[in-house]
């Protein structure tokens, strides 16, 4: 039967929560938006026909934003929300040094001594010769190893739009240097004009305790195994988080309605999840994962930052069951799904990938590197289309039913597998100067 093919391409019900989600403004992780946005989760998956649908609620550092600048002098050259933002999770205070701009902020760049004691300036992108993504948090701990006073993250992307990311690792949750976000222009003006001149960093922050949690819900058969499709409900303070990730949770909500209606197609239990703390630094889906046997999760289908264009990509990992099981879906539907093998060490399906149990990342297919609108004010509900939820929907339903049928069997990799693929890929590196190597 394909009746469900036209009833998803036709419901609302993914579209109208993540109107809801952006409408809700703050969703920080901590936030009472946050906690507005898991609470109209947990209702939206019950409403599409999941049962048992709750909130498991944990403690986190929370992080609250004040007004950040930059001076010279007495004098602000960045201020405002517009051309200078606090990173999430940087201390709160001031810190003074020469201006240094490091480019694009590669490993090298920070070993010939000029760090210690400035200001650093780095790019938010990486350039097309160096084989692998430089993270941001990656670039700000080389700078702390270095001896950094502060660090300032500049959007690569036109727009006058700084952005945001957090800082901190999971031992120490908030960051050793003051680090603020500037936009394109906004840097290139700094660089231009104070390159070499003492300036100083001024983060006003507050860092109390907060708590934040996990929505869970489940549909399909009561199997000992199961599968997690999974989003994360929170977002930048600065934003609607509209494909970051509105759009992701909006698309697990709609499969869950399709696969309410499909259960009877289940072989497996499938485990929906709403994690929070995900832009702080993986912390609900860090937390579920530790507390899940992972011989019992037969794989995961994790949806961050989707909907904004058609094309779909699915980073499997290099698990086999997995990129065999989105090209039997991209073949029975004619419809192009771009597939990635290498390990993509971030968002909320890598505890359980670290731990070698088969995962997805799933999000739109995107030309060159970097978030794009991604992380700054402008990730809003006006640049996403109805038409691609429903379609990413439609896919990833049949995915799921796919990977839950006993036929499929998704083989799990070894830690030592995984390390070693991080090694030869060049990702070793980053993850362990941001404390998180776990091998």
């Amino acid at each position: 039967m394909t009746d469900w093919i036209g009833d998803t391409f036709t419901s609302d019900v993914g579209w109208t929560h993540l109107e809801s989600l952006v409408d809700v403004g703050n969703r920080m992780a901590g936030s009472d938006g946050e906690r507005a946005g898991l609470e109209l989760t947990r209702d939206a998956l019950a409403a599409a026909g999941a049962r048992d649908a709750r909130i498991e609620a944990f403690d986190i550092q929370g992080w609250e934003r004040g007004d950040s600048e930059i001076r010279r002098g007495g004098e602000p050259v960045a201020s405002g929300r517009s051309a200078c933002i606090a990173l999430p999770r940087s201390p709160s205070g001031e810190a003074a040094g020469e201006l240094v701009d490091l480019g694009y902020g590669l490993p090298e760049d920070f070993e010939d001594g000029e760090v210690a004691g400035a200001v650093v300036v780095v790019s938010s992108t990486t350039p097309d010769s160096v084989d692998r993504f430089v993270h941001r948090r990656e670039k700000y701990y080389h700078a702390v190893e270095a001896g950094a006073a502060a660090f300032v993250f500049v959007n690569h992307v036109e727009g006058t739009l700084p952005p945001t990311g957090s800082v901190g690792t999971a031992d120490d949750p908030i960051g050793a240097i003051p680090a603020v976000g500037v936009s394109k222009e906004t840097g290139s003006r700094l660089i231009r004009r104070y390159e070499g001149d003492e300036l100083l960093v001024d983060v006003d922050c507050e860092i109390p305790d907060a708590t934040s949690g996990n929505v869970v819900a489940e549909v399909g058969p009561d199997t000992d195994d199961y599968l997690v499709a999974s989003s994360h409900v929170d977002a930048h303070d600065i934003a609607e988080g509209a494909m970051d990730n509105g759009a992701g949770t909006a698309t697990i909500v709609e499969v869950a309605r399709a696969l309410a209606a499909r259960e009877d197609e289940l072989d497996t239990r499938v485990r929906f999840v709403g994690f929070g703390a995900e832009e702080v630094g993986l912390v609900g889906s860090s937390l579920f994962a530790e507390a899940v046997d992972p011989e019992r999760v037969k794989a995961v289908v994790n949806v961050d930052s989707n909907v904004f264009g058609r094309t779909l990509t699915l980073d499997h990992h290099g698990f086999d069951a997995l990129e065999a099981t989105a090209e039997r879906v991209s073949d029975r539907f004619d419809h192009p799904i771009a597939l990635g093998g290498e390990l993509v060490p971030h968002s909320d399906h890598w505890p359980f990938v670290e731990r070698g149990i088969p995962g997805y990342m799933v999000s739109g297919e995107t030309e060159g590197r970097g978030r794009g609108w991604g992380h700054t004010g402008a990730d809003t509900l006006d640049k996403l289309e109805s038409r691609n939820l429903r379609e990413q929907a439609i896919l990833l339903t049949e995915l799921v039913v796919e990977l839950a049928a006993d036929d499929v069997n998704t083989s799990r990799k070894r830690g030592e597998e995984i390390a070693a693929a991080l090694e030869r890929e060049g990702k070793a590196t980053g993850m362990k100067i941001t404390g998180d190597w776990p091998f």
